[in-house]
């Protein structure tokens, strides 16, 4: 189970890169709507969650009054890919040295001191990394529609992209 998901990382790291590498440098405070964050903050989130989930799911339970969710804000592109490729080095360092059996080990996530749920480790790896990654990405994508900033390849073709032409 961890070899999959270590070349899944991989694989993915490799597209999300190819989204960050779109975001332009003069738009990072832009928000689609008040409530949304910004583009850089979207980004630098997306680009900092494997590295941030790996640290996370290495503990043994995670309480979310230790958590700050509000999101930095960029002051450029390259600090974006810089974090990026800084983050997906050490998801890649984490989930590789992973045993099976801690990989399996029950991993708790806590509200205030109160258990929300229990699931396996690789299940945090599975859900809040690499399907949260993959939810954002999606999000920053169509950020990138909105502010006319052409959408590259993600899965097949993009209507800016087209590998099979």
């Amino acid at each position: 189970m961890i070899d999959p998901m270590l070349k899944e990382l991989k694989q993915e790291a490799s597209t999300t890169r190819r989204v960050l590498e779109r975001v332009p440098d003069d738009k990072l405070t832009w928000r689609p709507h008040p409530k949304s964050m910004s583009l850089g903050q979207l980004a630098l989130h997306l680009a900092t969650i494997p590295g941030n989930i790996s640290r996370i799911a290495d503990r043994d339970e995670f309480d979310t009054a230790q958590a700050n969710f509000e999101p930095p804000t960029p002051t450029s592109t390259e600090e974006i890919l810089t974090a990026h490729d800084a983050s997906v080095q050490a998801a890649e360092t984490f989930i590789g040295g992973l045993t099976p059996e801690r990989a399996m080990a029950s991993w708790r996530f806590n509200h205030r001191g109160q258990e929300v749920f229990t699931v396996p480790r690789v299940g945090v790896l599975r859900s809040i990394l690499l399907n949260h990654m993959y939810h954002h990405r999606g999000q920053l994508s169509v950020y990138l529609r909105l502010i006319d900033v052409p959408v590259p390849v993600i899965y097949g073709r993009s209507a800016d992209e087209n590998p099979f032409a």
